[in-house]
């Protein structure tokens, strides 16, 4: 049998894995570069440990002092690991809070924030209006019956001005309603008999309609005042006022006459134009008016319906579209533009 082999020289071997170790320790500036230190030191091929792990090649009396000393080195490059693991670990916190550092003194980064839909905004105007002059606000169904959307106002079935309104409808007797003008005999009815009666009413409605000028669903603002020897005069002061308030001082209405079943004499309003101030444009094709609304005196029937005697009082109504009043406020020529959310459209206002 062989002999085994007996190394020398160990002190001048142990030495160096030590200066090397310390050496290595002293240039890590990261914690992965320390990590590859401890690994080719202390890992499972490491030198010390591989050194550590040679002694029985050491004569038996040596053994015990070999082991010391190598285990004094293993101390010493573990404990100065240790401390510069503290050294890196603190330098690389400090380096990342001065990275992370905010400057508090720099201007924030901005927020979008909303604001209210041109629509909404004419909307908002509009009640403002009416409820300075006394009006009550009230709100109705969007789904409707045949009942109020028509035979209350003066439409019974076969009348031809039913025709004027394509209705989109549930089942029978039951449809989206076509015009808010259901809420006047509503409105009434939940008043009578007491007087005076004054309402105004926002809310959206439901044609077959859909072009540049039309929508399938839109917005109207219902009106209607009931009382003793109410007038058109009464109802043209009304108008004269909104107009001026919508559209300035100088603005000027014209009553023209028209037909609504539910209001005998009705007409169409006028205002002068926004664009050219009543000269003449190509916005009113030259006529120096633009169309913004309906109106007229109620019909005798429909004060009935609402539960008011004809005889004893009379009243007004009038019917418009915010999205109309909106688009000549604002010069805006696709009514299809405020139901799109385009946010290049609606940043505009």
């Amino acid at each position: 049998m062989d002999e085994p082999t007996v190394r020398t020289g160990w002190r001048e071997e142990l030495e160096r894995a030590r200066r090397e170790a310390l050496a290595a320790i002293a240039r890590a500036t990261s914690t992965a570069e320390l990590e590859e230190v401890r690994v080719a030191a202390l890992g499972r091929k490491g030198a010390i440990t591989a050194f550590l792990r040679s002694l029985s090649q050491y004569p038996p009396e040596e053994r015990p002092q070999i082991g010391r000393v190598a285990n004094a080195v293993r101390d010493e490059v573990e404990a100065a690991l240790d401390a510069a693991a503290e050294r890196i670990g603190q330098e690389e916190e400090a380096r990342r809070l001065l990275e992370e550092t905010v400057d508090v003194t720099l201007p924030g980064t901005p927020v979008a924030t909303g604001h209210a839909h041109p629509l909404n905004t004419v909307i908002r105007e509009i009640e403002d209006i009416f409820l300075s002059m006394g009006f009550e606000l009230a709100e109705g169904p969007e789904i409707e019956t045949d009942a109020y959307n028509f035979e209350a106002l003066n439409i019974p079935k076969g009348h031809p001005a039913r025709d004027m309104q394509d209705s989109f409808y549930m089942n029978e007797g039951i449809l989206l309603r076509t015009h808010t003008s259901p809420m006047q005999v509503r409105f009434m009815q939940s008043r009578a008999p007491d007087l005076p009666v004054r309402m105004i009413t926002v809310g959206r409605v439901y044609r077959r309609d859909d072009d540049a000028t039309h929508s399938p669903m839109f917005t109207q603002v219902e009106g209607l005042l009931v009382d003793r020897g109410v007038h058109l005069g009464h109802l043209k002061w009304t108008l004269e006022e909104f107009a001026r308030r919508v559209y300035g001082e100088g603005a000027r209405i014209r009553l023209r006459p028209s037909y609504f079943p539910f209001t005998e004499p009705s007409m169409e309003v006028d205002v002068s134009c926004t664009i050219c101030g009543g000269g003449g444009c190509r916005t009113c094709k030259g006529t120096g008016w633009l169309e913004i609304l309906g109106a007229g005196m109620v019909h005798p029937r429909v004060i009935r319906n609402g539960g008011y005697d004809p005889d004893e009082v009379s009243g007004f109504a009038f019917g418009m579209g915010p999205e109309r009043i909106a688009m000549l406020k604002y010069g805006i020529d696709d009514l299809r533009l405020f139901f799109q959310n385009d946010l290049r459209f609606l940043e505009q206002f």
